[in-house]
């Protein structure tokens, strides 16, 4: 049965935040891309292939991406410390692990990919908006991909499940399940749970944030071409 319900911002239980994306935004970067979600606003640079300084860091016979993934001090409504803390160590961890299986780094052995994802302001979600706009600026960069990565969440409020929480909802509800995935196969890149749900309701949700990620990658495929349909017509 489809829930009936209508959450505080006005949207239904399957109904994305506003999304914005835009693709090529730093001239100095080898690719970019910036993202707004709900009050979600980010920004990322994607430096690489190239050779790193780090020798330790190398592998023979196939290439390293690094993610830097980092809340400015104003992005929250109390100041963040600036500087890396538990929480943006962790995201960068679990970003990169998110975006590795669709690299084909093989092609570029001995080389360095890094990602730096700077969130400029912060409203729930933070760790899947920067990992779809990680994949639009890897994109950009011109990095092979076998698809673009996209993450969206879904999660259990007032005992239903939800799609793409906002950070009240984050914050009050009940569990939150963050995906990514990679849409044209289905394979899912990360999932993360936290919270109260039973089987049938993290399948559920699961479900519900496999069929956000399709809408939010159709949000991508626009951004690229308009991008490259610019250029083009340069």
């Amino acid at each position: 049965m489809m829930s009936e319900m209508i959450r505080e911002d006005g949207r239904k239980y399957n109904e994305l935040r506003p999304i914005k994306i835009e693709a090529g935004v730093l001239e100095r970067a080898d690719g970019s891309a910036y993202l707004e979600v709900g009050g979600n606003k980010i920004l990322v640079a994607v430096y690489g292939p190239r050779e790193s300084y780090i020798r330790r860091l190398l592998e023979p016979n196939t290439g390293v991406i690094r993610c830097r993934y980092n809340m400015a001090p104003f992005s929250v409504d109390d100041r963040k410390r600036p500087g890396p803390d538990r929480r943006s160590s962790e995201i960068s961890k679990i970003t990169a692990d998110a975006l590795r299986p669709a690299l084909m780094l093989e092609n570029y052995p001995r080389s360095m990919v890094d990602i730096y994802i700077e969130v400029i302001e912060a409203e729930g979600g933070t760790r899947c908006a920067g990992i779809t706009a990680a994949s639009i600026a890897l994109v950009d960069a011109g990095i092979p991909m076998k698809d673009i990565v996209v993450g969206c969440a879904a999660g259990k409020v007032n005992d239903e499940i939800i799609l793409d929480l906002s950070e009240v909802e984050d914050k009050e509800g009940q569990a939150d399940v963050p995906i990514a995935m990679m849409p044209r196969t289905g394979e899912i890149t990360l999932l993360q749970s936290d919270g109260d749900l039973s089987q049938e309701e993290f399948e559920e949700a699961i479900n519900l944030a496999m069929e956000g990620c399709r809408k939010v990658n159709e949000i991508q495929k626009e951004a690229l071409m308009k991008k490259y349909s610019a250029e083009m017509s340069d």
